[in-house]
C-alpha cells in the first residue's frame, strides 16, 4: 500500500497504527484492577521526558490494522475497552469506537488532552502535560483527573488543572514510577490536606503484569 493510500485510511479512521493491543487488568486511576482490553496506538508528541513508552511515539513505527477488526478481536476478550498510547486522540476513532459500541463494549481512552477528541468515549482520563497542555473542551468531558507528579511544582499544576475540569471529575495524583519512594509521602501529606485528591498507584507494575 502507497502512502498516499495509508493516509487517506488514516484520516479516515479506518486503519490505525496498533503498537500492541492486551486483554489485562487496569491498573490505575478509578478502575483500577478491573480486566480490561488495552490497545495501544502509536504516535505521540507530546513529549514528556519521563514517559515509559517512547517506543510508541514514532507511529511509522507500528503497524497499521484495519479499525473494525481490530475491535472485533478485542470485544472477543472483554467487554471494557481501554485506548491508550501513545496519544491514542491524534487518531480518527470514530469507526473503531462505533464497532467496539456495536459489539456492547464501555470505551475508556487515556489522553493528554491535546487533541480534540474523537469517537464514542464513556469514559475520559485527562493526564494533561506541561508540554502540550489539553484543549479546552476536554476539561468538561473528563471522568478524572490524573496528575502525574514528578517534582513539587506539579503540585500547583496539579490544583491548576483541578480548577478546570467538572465537579463530577474524580482526581487523582500518581508519582512518576522512578521518583515514587520521594514522591509518595508527599502526595499522602498533600492529600491529607487536600481530600478531594486521591492517590493512584502503578499497581501493574507491582503485579508485573502488561
Amino acid at each position: 500500500m502507497i502512502k498516499e493510500q495509508q493516509d487517506i485510511l488514516l484520516n479516515e479512521g479506518k486503519m490505525l497504527p496498533v503498537m500492541e493491543h492486551f486483554y489485562t487488568l487496569q491498573g490505575e486511576g478509578a478502575h483500577t484492577g478491573k480486566a480490561a482490553y488495552f490497545i495501544r496506538l502509536g504516535g505521540c508528541d507530546v513529549g514528556c521526558h519521563w514517559c515509559d513508552v517512547k517506543e510508541s511515539w514514532n507511529p511509522e513505527l507500528h503497524p497499521l490494522m484495519d479499525a473494525e477488526t481490530l475491535a472485533t478481536v478485542a470485544a472477543q476478550h472483554c467487554k471494557t475497552i481501554v485506548l491508550t498510547g501513545g496519544e491514542p486522540l491524534m487518531w480518527n476513532l470514530n469507526i473503531l469506537t462505533a464497532r467496539l459500541k456495536e459489539l456492547g463494549c464501555t470505551i475508556h481512552v487515556e489522553t493528554s488532552g491535546a487533541y480534540p477528541a474523537t469517537g464514542i468515549l464513556d469514559w475520559i482520563t485527562l493526564s494533561p502535560k506541561k508540554t502540550m497542555l489539553p484543549l479546552s473542551d476536554i476539561y468538561d468531558k473528563a471522568s478524572e483527573l490524573k496528575v502525574i507528579i514528578f517534582n513539587n511544582n506539579d503540585f500547583e499544576f496539579a490544583q491548576q488543572q483541578a480548577e478546570k475540569v467538572s465537579a463530577d471529575c474524580r482526581l487523582y495524583m500518581q508519582s512518576e514510577w522512578s521518583r515514587r519512594e520521594r514522591m509518595y509521602p508527599q502526595i499522602t501529606e498533600f492529600i491529607l490536606r487536600n481530600p478531594k485528591w486521591q492517590a493512584s498507584v502503578q499497581t501493574h507494575k507491582y503485579l508485573n503484569i502488561p
